[in-house]
């Protein structure tokens, strides 16, 4: 990961990974911003994959995580989830942060129309 950047709504903070000129988050980070479970997360994921919405050679990552596991410090591999994706999943999720997020996404999007 070239660059880790703090996101705060004041209400989480998530750690998000900048690297390839999109920001990239975990099926986990994904579901901390839209309050919702990492399950969803990965049902709407398998269906924007399915629906050939997004590509998901294009869209998903492995990067290396140093966790801290008991005493152990442990590296694993996680799939990580492009800014497109992550978009993809606000539109599907329904959840109040979710729903914010989506009047965010419009309000910018109409600054430039």
């Amino acid at each position: 990961m070239n660059n880790l950047i703090k996101y705060n709504d004041g209400e989480i903070e998530l750690a998000v990974s900048v690297e390839h000129e999109t920001i990239w988050l975990s099926q986990s980070q994904i579901s901390e911003l839209f309050d919702t479970s990492a399950d969803n997360v990965s049902l709407h994921l398998k269906n924007i994959y399915k629906e050939q919405e997004l590509n998901e050679n294009s869209t998903t990552e492995d990067f290396s995580v140093v966790r801290h596991e008991g005493s152990r410090k442990v590296k694993r591999t996680i799939k990580h989830y492009s800014l497109d994706a992550i978009i993809s999943v606000g539109y599907r999720v329904s959840s109040f942060k979710a729903t914010k997020f989506r009047q965010w996404a419009t309000s910018v999007l109409k600054e430039y129309i």
